[in-house]
């Protein structure tokens, strides 16, 4: 095989990186069309109740955006090696790259960015994604990947992902994103129905669904959890070692699901111990007042006519001589 313009002419250049993923950022996008609509309205509202109905707004946008956005992302688990390797198949030349893994629900994704980018006539700036949800096919992933002549680093690191790797990683992750996503769109339902129970107002049950919520989140984190600590084959770049670790979604997944518990249990409290400072927080009391108020003058009894009470007004002796005069 002869070389062309130093490298071999079966290999692609390398694909253009887009710098983040369209699906987060439609949902992101979603929720602030939706927070800067509540904005516009806020002056609308009277009184105190305006700062804790925009508290409220905000809480339930930000639970919703986290639940759904997590869904997608890929950085649950993330590692990253700085390493002197091997670019190519059936070359000698050595590259300084850092190799990046994430690893998310649905996929894995793996970053090889060289140092400095531009080594051995290429520009060395990959991000590679093989999908393993179960509409997906990982090996396929795989397979083409080899045929496209992807860099050695990268395909080393599918590999241990794969179906026939002795490793046995593919079941696990697989597996366990699978029913965590489950869980996460679960969560995502009981949200909604809090949303709608704090609406009605059912400012109890909506409590309920909020630790429902909570509970979702953190069992998806418990089935992640279980993937992340079953044996794993070491990833090793010569004396080099590819370790990772828990990433940004996995933790803004165990925040998200406290505060929904903390709120959840600070509604129930609140509704059994202080019930009128609850109604305070979620702007009820103001329109009960006006309903007592409304109700007290649609029940009191008319007022008596003038000429009733000019009737009643008369002195008590004149009107005893006036009946005595008529007897």
């Amino acid at each position: 095989m002869k070389l062309w313009n130093g490298s071999f002419p079966f290999y692609p250049g390398a694909n253009a990186c887009f710098p983040f993923d369209t699906t987060q950022a439609i949902i992101v996008s979603i929720f602030l069309t939706m927070l800067a609509t509540f904005v516009i309205i806020l002056p609308g509202i009277r009184g105190r109740g305006r700062l804790f109905w925009f508290l409220q707004v905000v809480m339930g946008l930000f639970v919703g955006v986290v639940v759904l956005t997590i869904q997608f992302t890929r950085d649950w688990e993330t590692g990253w090696v700085t390493a002197n390797t091997s670019y190519k198949s059936f070359s000698r030349a050595l590259v300084n790259v850092d190799i990046g893994l994430y690893i998310g629900l649905a996929g894995v994704n793996i970053t090889l960015v060289g140092n400095p980018v531009n080594q051995v006539n290429e520009t060395i700036n990959y991000n590679e994604h093989f999908a393993w949800s179960f509409n997906a096919d990982y090996d396929h992933s795989y397979g083409e990947g080899l045929e496209r002549g992807l860099p050695s680093p990268i395909l080393y690191v599918v590999e241990k992902f794969t179906m026939q790797s002795p490793c046995g990683m593919h079941r696990q992750y697989r597996i366990s994103g699978h029913y965590a996503s489950l869980t996460l769109w679960m969560a995502f339902c009981t949200w909604l129905i809090s949303i709608l129970l704090f609406s009605m107002p059912i400012l109890l049950y909506g409590g309920y669904m909020l630790l429902l919520t909570a509970a979702l989140m953190l069992f998806s984190l418990l089935l992640f959890f279980t993937a992340r600590n079953t044996l794993k084959c070491p990833i090793q770049f010569g004396p080099a070692s590819l370790k990772t670790d828990y990433g940004g979604s996995f933790w803004l997944t165990l925040a998200t699901g406290l505060l929904c518990l903390l709120l959840g249990l600070g509604i129930i409290i609140l509704n059994s111990t202080q019930p009128e400072k609850l109604k305070l927080v979620f702007n009820l009391d103001e329109g009960k007042g006006e309903e007592e108020k409304v109700w007290d003058k649609s029940y009191l009894p008319d007022e008596p006519s003038s000429s009733v009470q000019d009737v009643l007004m008369v002195p008590l002796g004149e009107l005893c001589e006036v009946t005595a005069t008529q007897l």
